[in-house]
């Protein structure tokens, strides 16, 4: 006898790309800024660094006050 096999879905929560958020880490004395951002799920993060001045254009094209 076969039985149907049973379904592994995941189902993940609704995503919503117009929620951004950056979350500075730490800022350099050598003038670069560690910082996380996500998109979407805030628990879900990408770390970078940049320096201050392509770290406030990363923000503003992103449309995102850092936390």
């Amino acid at each position: 006898m076969r039985t149907a096999p049973t379904s592994n879905s995941t189902e993940l929560p609704v995503c919503d790309l117009s929620c951004r958020s950056v979350r500075i880490q730490r800022r350099r004395d050598n003038g670069f800024v560690e910082f996380e951002f996500s998109v979407g799920w805030p628990e879900l993060v990408v770390e970078l660094t940049m320096k201050e001045s392509d770290f406030q254009s990363f923000c503003k094209e992103q449309q995102v006050n850092p936390l």
